[in-house]
């Protein structure tokens, strides 16, 4: 299983929301769907990028160093784990604030 550290993907998608957020105006309607409040990440749930499209699925959510919770992600034949604060669960499903793209520039290579 590939991992990408938890520091190094929260960078990441805090620089490529920020990107975003410069070069793209926002939009006036309809507005983007909000997070459900107190909506757990679960296993089982799809995983969907920032552009909407399912990127994959959370395999597992477990407790990760320091206790804080960590879903594995299954992307295909790729698999990396990621805090679950760093992901909004909207509309039953896990959302990322990046682009699979993104992600998979961010996962090692093999």
């Amino acid at each position: 299983m590939k991992r990408l550290s938890y520091a190094a993907l929260a960078t990441a998608l805090a620089v490529a929301s920020s990107a975003m957020a410069q070069q793209a105006p926002a939009p006036t309607t309809p507005t983007a769907p909000a997070a459900d409040a107190g909506a757990a990440v679960t296993a089982g749930m799809p995983v969907k990028d920032n552009t909407g499209a399912t990127i994959g699925s959370v395999a597992s959510v477990q407790p990760g160093p320091g206790g804080a919770p960590v879903a594995t992600i299954k992307m295909g034949a790729k698999t990396f784990t990621v805090a679950t604060n760093s992901l909004a669960v909207i509309g039953g499903a896990a959302t990322i604030n990046a682009t699979q793209a993104q992600v998979e520039g961010m996962l090692p290579k093999s």
